[in-house]
């Protein structure tokens, strides 16, 4: 599996995380406290008790048009993204990972439309504004050109691809979601995270619009938060 190591490093301090002392069995349990280990540059993981999270720190670049993505990766494609991340896109792979997402499969056009799978992510996001923060669904910043209606689709972890590098095979395969296609709108067979459903990717069949009225000011410090829907598996009894 990839990044054993680095998951080793991660499940040990989450591990530590939920350690504490002797409590009061007569009180209710407190709130755990929620940690973050930094997974990458602007990429942490967030604990709080048996709740992972994901959080990219982003910015926002784009507040209309015609959009192929709500994030990209920075200097990449931020004439058709909301928002922009200076990231390395392995490490949201990795973290969605250790945050208890399965990536699945990007879109597949042929020989049929297939599309893209893999654990459901609900995506949030949260900035500051007038001194007050804001906690908004990523839905909310997209809607549909043709009937104005914000987008009601959860991503799922389509998880890219990874390809040999074939400038130099002693280095690390490609990841090609590191060409910017992080949080995608558009089908895209490169998407980390991909709509499950048809979305047109040539511009003049695009319907999805950045809804201007939802986005605060260019430049905006974001907090772009990645939350797997996981099913909780149940106990077995003991007999």
């Amino acid at each position: 599996m990839r990044f054993t190591q680095v998951a080793f490093g991660f499940l040990l301090l989450t591990g530590l995380a939920g350690c504490s002392a002797e409590e009061d069995p007569s009180k209710p349990a407190p709130e755990p406290q929620a940690k973050k280990v930094k997974a990458g540059k602007n990429v942490f993981l967030e604990i709080q008790g048996d709740k992972r999270r994901v959080l990219i720190e982003a910015t926002v670049c784009l507040r209309e048009g015609q959009l192929e993505m709500l994030m990209c990766r920075k200097q990449t494609k931020e004439h058709e993204a909301v928002l922009t991340a200076d990231v390395d896109a392995r490490d949201i792979h990795k973290a969605l990972i250790l945050a208890g997402a399965e990536p699945g499969s990007p879109v597949q056009f042929s020989p049929k439309f297939k599309p893209a799978t893999g654990t459901v992510i609900k995506v949030t996001l949260q900035y500051e504004e007038k001194g007050k923060v804001v906690t908004v669904p990523a839905q909310k910043w997209v809607r549909n050109a043709n009937t104005k209606k914000e987008l009601d689709q959860n991503w799922v972890f389509a998880g890219s691809r990874f390809v040999p590098n074939e400038e130099d095979r002693t280095k690390p395969d490609y990841y090609l979601a590191n060409e910017g296609d992080l949080l995608c709108l558009c089908n895209l067979e490169s998407a980390m995270m991909d709509l499950p459903v048809q979305s047109p990717k040539a511009l003049t069949e695009r319907f999805y619009e950045a809804n201007t009225d939802q986005i605060p000011e260019r430049d905006t410090k974001v907090t772009v938060i990645l939350e797997p829907v996981v099913e909780k598996k149940e106990k077995k009894k003991d007999k």
